[in-house]
């Protein structure tokens, strides 16, 4: 059962946004989202955090600024996935620009699995680096960082993962969710952390005197970049997080883009002149992470390091070509995912949290399978794939109520032998366990899932933000709400109003497409990959879309989800 429920704010709350000249559903919209006061709606560069704040910044931008002078050769060790790519390039085009001899690698999700694992060191080292840095991982790292240390390596993390009750024993750490941080910025995507170091070693060099008038790279060239991998990694958009990605979305907006982001969305057929969030998230992220799930994750990092627009752009089609193989090797997991679910039953407690496997599934596409069981259910789920060695490589998805991380950290206490590597975030999470061990594990997460999540938390619902008059549902305000930045812990507004169903009819045998009444005005409407006729009188949950064609533009309710009335 789906049930509609409106979003809570404070009134008095409104009232301060609106005399601040924010317009009334504005003031709305952001007194729901937890907005206090206009300072936080202050979206330009000079409002973002200190890099001063974040823990470990300085002395990071101390020891990469002293390799830079000692001519150091550096390697980074980046993720493979989009915020891994983007943070990757990220350093590897500023350290570049203040004179730094740097590489990089990404580790084989197959072969060599997350982060900075001991084999990883060992292909590093062939590399001769004298400073390792990870970009989006290091924070689980123990063996690793003491396997670089004995290669006499300096080493520094950039992460932005919850840290486990051990840290390793790296030169320096940069993670704002490490014990001890006082970032206010908790939910910083690993590209916004190597940003902020990149920031500090800047101001560090400056301290020196080691950059030459005029001659100073400019850091928000970085921030398309940053953006993309921010908003791809479906972090919180809490303030500092919306800031950089507004600035990143201007910039794309405004054509000051890098090549390869260009080529993304020319590949994907979007608009870069009017980029939204939902762009960076839905277009352009998978494309980049279709490198690191099916095959090589260097070929979305070369395509975001690519000056030539050319090479940039035959980058681009490739990774549009493997979004495509992705798509079709995900469809085919998700009906076998369908077919193991048939036997699932809502009312049954253990079944709270879901495990799934088949034999055949491709690693890097599980977690998408566990994305699209828990949209469909409204349940965590966990998909496994086979690993080496017998071996399960797990990716989970969660919903609000149950932090994932946590959860698989209170099944490894319960049994020391069950998890052999796990880590991640509330809402996602990736783990490692003995494919024997998987009965025991699927009974586990069920049980923990049973005893975390309240009933409620397994009713699916649907936050809106109220009704609107009929003259608010115009083509001004959908303009008006694609300028501002929506997210994860930002979502973009949803409506609700009772309708009347004035014609309605199938289109391309998948979607239904209807005409609505409210107040006198018609509306079209369009409610996707739904076929069911509807009532006369509906109560729907909607989206307020920007319906393009042959040169005219016109307001179109998306419909989330409606019931007779």
């Amino acid at each position: 059962m789906i049930t509609i429920h409106s979003r809570d704010f404070s009134s008095r709350t409104v009232s301060s946004l609106a005399a601040a000249g924010v317009s009334p559903l504005l003031a709305r919209l952001f007194a729901a989202r937890g907005v206090h006061s206009p300072i936080e709606l202050d979206l330009s560069f000079k409002a973002l955090l200190p890099p001063a704040l974040l823990t470990g910044a300085r002395e990071a931008a101390e020891l990469l600024a002293d390799a830079i002078e000692a001519e150091a050769r550096m390697v980074i060790v980046a993720d493979y996935d989009c915020d891994g790519a983007t943070a990757c390039a990220v350093g590897i085009r500023a350290l570049r620009a203040f004179g730094a001899d740097v590489h990089y690698l990404v580790p084989d999700r197959l072969a060599l699995g997350y982060g900075l694992t001991p084999p990883m060191v060992e292909l590093a080292a062939k590399l001769g680096p004298e400073v390792l840095i990870t970009v989006d991982n290091g924070i689980a790292s123990i063996e690793g960082i003491a396997r670089a240390r004995s290669y006499g390596m300096s080493t520094i993390i950039t992460d932005h993962h919850l840290p486990g009750e051990t840290l390793p024993e790296a030169d320096v750490i940069v993670n704002p969710n490490q014990p001890g941080c006082g970032f206010p910025g908790k939910s910083m995507a690993g590209a916004g952390v190597m940003f902020y170091v990149m920031l500090a070693l800047r101001a560090e060099l400056r301290e020196r005197g080691a950059i030459e008038g005029g001659r100073e790279p400019n850091l928000a060239n970085l921030l398309d970049l940053v953006a993309l991998g921010t908003v791809a990694d479906v972090v919180k958009l809490e303030h500092n997080n919306r800031i950089l990605v507004a600035q990143g979305l201007q910039r794309i907006q405004a054509g000051k883009m890098q090549p390869g982001v260009r080529a993304l969305f020319a590949v994907a057929k979007r608009d870069a002149a009017r980029a939204t969030a939902f762009d960076l998230g839905f277009a352009l992220g998978p494309r980049i992470n279709a490198a690191g799930r099916i095959a090589d994750m260097s070929l979305g990092i070369e395509c975001l390091l690519a000056d030539d627009a050319g090479q940039a752009l035959q980058l681009a089609r490739e990774l549009d070509r493997l979004n495509h193989e992705r798509r079709e090797i995900e469809i085919e997991m998700q009906e076998s995912a369908r077919q193991i679910l048939e036997a699932f039953s809502a009312d049954d407690d253990k079944q709270a949290g879901l495990t799934l496997f088949e034999p055949d599934w491709h690693p890097g596409l599980v977690g998408l399978v566990a994305a699209r069981v828990r949209e469909k259910l409204h349940r965590p789920a966990i998909a496994f794939a086979r690993g080496q060695d017998g071996e399960l490589k797990g990716s989970g998805r969660s919903i609000p109520g149950l932090h994932l991380r946590d959860a698989l950290e209170l099944i490894a206490r319960r049994d020391s032998g069950l998890l052999l590597r796990f880590g991640g975030h509330a809402m996602a999470a990736g783990l490692t366990i003995h494919e024997e061990k998987l009965p025991a594990f699927r009974a586990a997460f069920g049980e923990v899932a049973a005893s975390l999540l309240d009933p409620a938390d397994l009713q699916r619902r649907i936050d809106t933000d109220g009704a609107l008059d009929a003259a608010e549902i115009s083509l001004e305000t959908a303009r008006m709400l694609e300028r501002e930045v929506w997210g994860q812990g930002f979502p973009p507004p949803v409506f609700d109003n009772v309708f009347r169903v004035e014609r309605q009819r199938i289109l391309k045998d998948r979607h239904l497409k209807l005409e609505l009444s409210l107040g006198g005005t018609r509306l079209e409407a369009v409610r996707f990959n739904y076929t069911e006729h509807a009532p006369d009188i509906i109560h729907a949950a909607y989206r307020l879309n920007i319906n393009e064609y042959k040169g005219l533009s016109n307001v179109q309710l998306v419909l989330e989800h409606f019931e007779g009335v």
